[in-house]
């Protein structure tokens, strides 16, 4: 009778362990699918924007966050000086995560 309880013993601790070897499975799946669908597009567009403001130069039309456009007059490091509208006397120092699109002017 000791034998037969062993034996059933050790089947059912095999089963459990493939059910964690199972869970464990599952468990890299939905990472993998998190990753992918979640932290891998915002990197892309997050080097995307960086890239985008690397190229930003003087003279640019620039798209800002709140909805104005403008022309680019000066660029330091972190603050960008836009002009906005045609009087040239509304210049706006702003930050350059501000700015949400770039736009070439034509050169014709």
């Amino acid at each position: 009778m000791g034998i037969l309880l062993t034996a059933t013993a050790d089947a059912a601790g095999g089963s459990a362990a493939g059910g964690g070897l199972l869970m464990v499975g599952y468990l890299v799946i939905i990472v993998a699918f998190m990753y992918f669908l979640m932290i891998r597009p915002q990197k892309k567009e997050q080097k995307r924007v960086a890239a985008m403001l690397a190229e930003m130069s003087v003279g640019d039309v620039v798209l800002t966050t709140s909805g104005f456009y403008g022309i680019v007059i000066d660029i330091t490091d972190d603050t960008i000086i836009v002009e906005f509208g045609s009087n040239k006397n509304c210049r706006i120092p702003m930050q350059k995560s501000a700015i949400a699109q770039i736009e070439k002017p034509d050169a014709e």
